[in-house]
């Protein structure tokens, strides 16, 4: 643990879990290039998910399998027989409905019971569902992804849970001809199907004969990239790659499914972590998977909340900064700490880097609460993965561990610019973009291992059980005009660390400059907290006020004193207080930040930031002397 954290709970003990092989075995070719894959074997995995659909219904048909709160508040429940009528119900509707891979489906709003029953159906006859990031349809002022996407997919129908918050945007880009189909009807100029009108429809036999024809290589899904480095790619995700993954996961994890896990979890389908990793977990292990509707900011955090209080999960999800967002909760309310740990077999952050403080926040939370620590869980992977490549096994105390690689998956690291540059093999990798030739081809090299983008260094060169270790994205790193190769992404993870919990990300500025500099992300509550401002002060307001310029001064000053070399010594910083943009792809709406998107779209903050003569905003550290 950090020194931070009292013996007591470094001693404390750990939540005992069934954890499976821990090692890896590396091969060193001559070139330096080096093969690195888990010693067990991957086993036998489901021709298609809809298989474990069959088997529940069958096995446990009165379990609750998906559940979300109504209206009311009180949940409304779906069992693992009832999803299978509404399954085939829907896929005899879509059945008539001349759906494809040419002619997918696209869903544009978010998590709902709705878009769980839809995506099952389409898998059960073979059409590929496409879940968009809600914000395309809501947050975006031009929807010049979402046009994107539909130019590239031609959707044959549209899902939203109800049309009225995405109305402009299905106007703006969708023909008119194009079956709308949702939840629940509103007040739009536009045809709408309800969803209960195809659970309604009789089943023959066409549905089963579809079925049987669905195999490993047939396309389930297109999730898409963030566009974060242009636009949009739609990255094929086939039924093979989704149910090697959640077998890869079983054998290294086994105490997910031991039990028939118990899932309250917001994280959006649009994306791998939450639409492939967790739903399929629910889905793979019998389990029942509850609906949250909250998100981890201010005003909608609370919806989680009273969440966690009805049902305790057996693991639990989340991106740092929803951990960020639950502990203060957790440390105030006893009774809701003792709830959420009574039966939580582990956790699980990804995205990002978790926070040390929050790492440790969570411990002594969870020991104070049931009296064990909670076995902490990351790993490595993307949307081309399905998404897990690399994950920890063994206990750790630490974020920054990534893990070992998951059976099935080889791992080969190829020197690059002082690093070892990860690429992937295996049957959860993706066999491309749809339409894209070109940047398919881009993403393989020479032997057919997929490009991940990420460098990786051993944790323990003496015990490679211990795993590896995140060093940053290859494409991100620079150097300054001395020559001096700038490694950014475990800077941004210090950065981070170093300002928390007055930031929540770090930009790294510097490329052919002389230093670096930084733009700091603010965590505007904590500063105003700082500040002791009211909530009606603006953004810009507390960034400046002489309590918040100071204490980053202090913490700038005290970075300085540990980072003396020109990689990772930062003598300039600025605060990036404005909304970051997700039309130019500054920002996911997970809340990702992108490095290369921001330095390109704030050049003149950029330039204020190395400037002679910089503005009152930049903070400089003083000279020596």
């Amino acid at each position: 643990m950090s020194k931070s954290v009292s013996p007591a709970i470094a001693d404390a003990p750990r939540r005992q879990v069934n954890l499976g092989p821990f090692d890896m075995k590396v091969e060193r070719r001559v070139d330096g290039t080096m093969i690195a894959s888990s010693p067990l074997e991957l086993g036998a995995y489901p021709a298609k998910a809809t298989d474990r659909l069959l088997h529940w219904a069958d096995v446990a048909p009165d379990r609750v399998f998906l559940a979300q709160r109504d209206g009311t508040g009180p949940w409304r429940t779906i069992t693992y027989a009832q999803a299978l009528v509404s399954v085939r119900g829907i896929a005899s509707a879509l059945l008539s409905r001349n759906l494809s891979p040419r002619r997918p489906i696209v869903c544009l709003t978010g998590n709902d019971l709705g878009q769980a029953l839809l995506s099952l159906a389409a898998q059960y006859i073979g059409v590929p569902f496409a879940p968009i990031s809600p914000a395309y349809s809501t947050v975006s002022q031009d929807f010049g992804k979402l046009k994107h996407i539909a130019a590239l997919l031609e959707p044959g129908l549209i899902y939203a849970t109800t049309a009225a918050p995405v109305a402009r945007a299905i106007n703006s880009v969708f023909p008119v001809g194009t079956e709308l189909v949702v939840a629940a009807r509103s007040d739009i100029d536009r045809p709408q199907t309800l969803l209960t009108d195809l659970i309604a429809t009789p089943v023959d036999d066409a549905i089963e004969a579809a079925h049987a024809a669905v195999g490993p290589d047939t396309i389930a899904k297109f999730l898409f990239t963030s566009g974060s480095t242009g636009v949009p790619k739609a990255v094929i995700n086939t039924q093979r790659m989704m149910c090697s993954n959640q077998v890869m996961f079983a054998a290294v994890v086994p105490f997910m499914t031991e039990e028939p896990p118990v899932l309250v979890d917001w994280l959006p389908w649009s994306h791998t972590f939450g639409g492939n990793h967790n739903f399929n977990l629910a889905l793979f292990g019998g389990g029942s998977f509850y609906i949250d509707e909250g998100r981890p900011m201010p005003g909608a955090i609370e919806q989680t909340i009273a969440n966690l209080r009805d049902i305790a999960p057996t693991v639990y999800f989340n991106v740092p900064r929803g951990f960020e967002a639950l502990l203060p909760y957790l440390r105030s309310d006893a009774a809701l700490a003792k709830n959420f740990f009574s039966r939580l077999k582990a956790m699980q952050y990804a995205g990002a880097s978790l926070s040390q403080p929050v790492w440790d926040g969570l411990a002594e939370v969870s020991v104070a609460a049931v009296g064990e620590r909670i076995h902490m869980m990351s790993g490595l992977g993307s949307t081309e993965t399905a998404p897990g490549a690399i994950t920890v096994v063994r206990p750790i105390d630490r974020a920054g561990t990534v893990g070992v690689p998951m059976p099935g998956v080889i791992v080969k690291l190829v020197p690059n610019a002082g690093k070892l540059e990860a690429r992937l093999k295996g049957p959860n990798i993706t066999p491309g973009y749809w339409k894209n030739p070109e940047q398919t081809a881009a993403a393989f090299d020479e032997e057919g291992f997929y490009k991940l983008g990420d460098a990786l260094k051993f944790a323990n060169e003496s015990d490679l059980s211990e795993g590896f270790r995140f060093d940053g994205r290859v494409a991100e790193d620079f150097k300054l005009s001395s020559g001096t190769w700038v490694s950014v992404g475990p800077l941004r993870a210090d950065l981070t660390q170093h300002f928390a919990p007055l930031i929540r990300d770090a930009v790294v500025a510097g490329h052919d400059r002389l230093s670096l500099g930084a733009l700091l992300i603010p965590e505007i509550e904590s500063a105003r907290a700082l500040a002791g401002l009211p909530p009606s002060a603006t953004a810009a307001e507390v960034c400046s006020h002489p309590a918040v310029v100071e204490r980053f001064q202090a913490l700038l000053k005290t970075h300085a004193a540990k980072n003396t070399g020109g990689s990772t010594l930062v003598p300039r910083i600025a605060l990036l207080f404005e909304p970051l943009s997700i039309d130019v792809g500054e920002v996911t709406d997970k809340g990702s930040v992108n490095q290369r998107a921001v330095l390109a779209h704030r050049a003149a903050m950029v330039e204020d930031l190395f400037a002679v003569t910089p503005s009152a905003r930049v903070i400089v550290l003083p000279r020596k002397g």
